[in-house]
């Protein structure tokens, strides 16, 4: 299934494996489009109005509580 984020002007797939984001789960799911969402990806829009994530700055245990 194709993920629904709309962060591919910035990123691949195989860019994003391994990497540290930032996402709000344990929300309840969510039809968009023709996808059910179960995370919720955080981003800033930059200039050009494409989705730049966000991610932390230093390592951190996967599952952390933000803050």
């Amino acid at each position: 299934m194709a993920p629904s984020a709309q962060i591919t002007a910035l990123y691949r797939r195989e860019d994003l494996l391994g990497c540290l984001v930032v996402a709000v789960l344990n929300f309840p799911k969510k039809q968009i489009g023709p996808v059910m969402s179960e995370c919720l990806v955080t981003g800033f829009y930059n200039e050009r109005g494409e989705v730049a994530l966000c991610v932390p700055d230093q390592p951190v245990p996967l599952g952390a509580k933000l803050l």
